[in-house]
């Protein structure tokens, strides 16, 4: 029986490239291919598991001639599996568009018009560092594959060993790319319940028509196409672990359903009355303000409180200070070893350049890089041109989203690049904007005491009720 074949998605929505694609590339690949974001968001919930591979052209309807669509499916795809390597493919490769397709989470970027041969041999390199990652032995790695020695790492590492054997629920926070699927693994790995099941459901990628089944499971009949009973993922883990990753994704009839388990462990198969009962203890992730969405009427309250029992953050990198140059010796040997290709080295200005750069992308862009500086650098150094070459830095100006602005002199920087090229600001919807920043940033550090979080803002309790009150009635 023949071995099957890694799927590979073709996102364009020009014929004759997929046709070409297709035709070439079908002896190595299962090909399937999509014209925009809203078919192949339809087409990856048709999929038995997430595709090995992705193709993306950056002008995708209904904006071909922005590169937007192609941004955002980047984003979606990661979303819905982060071991998906994605190569984007288009025309649109003004340096700027390259760096950020790169920042968000894409391992390369290929111009149009394109060597099919040179582009088979990137796809099946992608193969082998995928089968790398997938396969990797973290239990070797020590506190689970966590690495780095700052403050906020050694917190978060202490975190997971902390809560690790609880029964009650972990919410797990971050930005996209910072290692949330690596916390959640680590909850169950370092707990007694590692001996039992662990399972992960990413909220985003299940077709709301199924949520239900596949979190619960069916009973035979009970929908067009259950032609037999089936488990579901409550079911299954049994005493385990159940990670329910991009938890601010799922609808808010089945978050009701899931408050239920939370609150007494009850749950009804679609289709059945009778009721079970589940010892699963859940780890859910997201890289929203879930405040925020409680606040819009898009998440329960009632179910975050419920969550959150326990609030972890995974910090972005651009708070790790030193570990970023941890992570780069890991990683090299890491990937060169495991490639049988040879490291390459930094020299001081590279060695310089690295540490000062903001990660946009955090942990999943920096192994990006690495790992196109070893194919491009292997056994050689690095200069200061070459690995700027590979970074974003069209952003490293402005404030991150999140970060402290430590000077005035950094404000006022940011504050000329946005009247430049800002129409018709608004100074007291900018004023607004920074104080809700803050007030939610005291709010998630105090995890929502009223109290902490106005001492922390050099405020009185009081002022603080009020402004909250103020913003969520504007």
């Amino acid at each position: 029986m023949a071995a099957l074949r890694p799927v590979l998605m073709i996102i364009d929505d020009d014929p004759l490239i997929t046709d070409t694609l297709h035709y070439v590339l079908s002896k190595h690949f299962e090909v399937c291919v999509a014209d925009s974001r809203a078919q192949a968001n339809s087409l990856l919930r048709q999929l038995d598991s997430p595709p090995a591979l992705a193709l993306v052209d950056l002008g995708l309807p209904p904006t071909q001639h922005k590169p937007d669509e192609g941004f955002k499916m980047i984003g979606e795809l990661l979303a819905y599996s982060s071991s998906i390597k994605i190569h984007v493919l288009s025309g649109q490769g003004d340096d700027i568009n390259v760096k950020h397709a790169l920042a968000l989470g894409a391992l390369d970027f290929i111009h149009k018009p394109c060597d099919v041969e040179r582009l088979k041999e990137l796809l099946l390199n992608a193969l082998k560092v995928q089968h790398v990652e997938l396969s990797a032995d973290k239990d070797q790695v020590k506190n689970g594959g966590m690495l780095g020695e700052s403050l906020p790492m050694l917190t978060l590492i202490t975190q997971i060993r902390q809560f690790a054997d609880s029964p009650f629920p972990v919410l797990i926070e971050g930005e996209s790319g910072s290692g949330k699927e690596r916390v959640a693994n680590n909850f169950h790995q370092f707990s007694k319940r590692n001996k039992h099941p662990y399972l992960s459901v990413n909220c985003a990628a299940i077709s709301p028509m199924l949520a239900e089944s596949i979190l619960f499971g069916h009973s035979k009949g009970a929908f067009t196409g259950a032609a037999s009973s089936h488990t579901g993922y409550f079911e299954d883990v049994g005493e385990g672990t159940l990670f329910l990753d991009e938890i601010g994704e799922l609808p808010l009839e089945m978050q009701a359903k899931l408050l239920r388990v939370l609150e007494n462990g009850e749950y009804q198969r679609v289709g059945e009355t009778q009721t079970r009962k589940s010892r699963v203890r859940i780890v859910a992730a997201t890289n929203r303000d879930l405040r925020a969405e409680v606040r819009a009427g898009r998440f329960r309250a009632d179910l975050y409180h419920r969550l959150s029992v326990f609030a972890v953050r995974v910090p972005p990198l651009r708070e790790l200070e030193g570990d970023t140059l941890v992570l780069l010796e890991h990683f090299n040997s890491f990937y060169s070893r495991e490639t049988g290709q040879k490291p390459f080295s930094l020299d001081p200005k590279a060695k310089q350049r690295w540490g000062s750069y903001h990660f946009p992308g955090n942990v999943r862009e920096l192994r990006n890089i690495i790992i196109r500086l070893i194919a491009k650098y292997g056994g050689q150094a690095v200069n200061e041109t070459q690995l700027m070459a590979e970074l974003d830095l069209s952003r490293q100006s402005e404030v991150p989203e999140g970060s402290n602005p430590v000077s005035e002199g950094s404000l006022s920087n940011h504050a000329h690049q946005h009247l430049q090229t800002q129409v018709n600001l608004n100074l007291d919807q900018v004023l607004k904007t920074w104080e809700k920043a803050y007030i939610d940033a005291a709010m998630k550090i105090t995890h929502g005491n009223l109290s902490q979080a106005a001492k922390l803002l050099g405020i009185n309790r009081t002022t603080l009720y009020s402004r909250i009150q103020l913003q969520e009635a504007s």
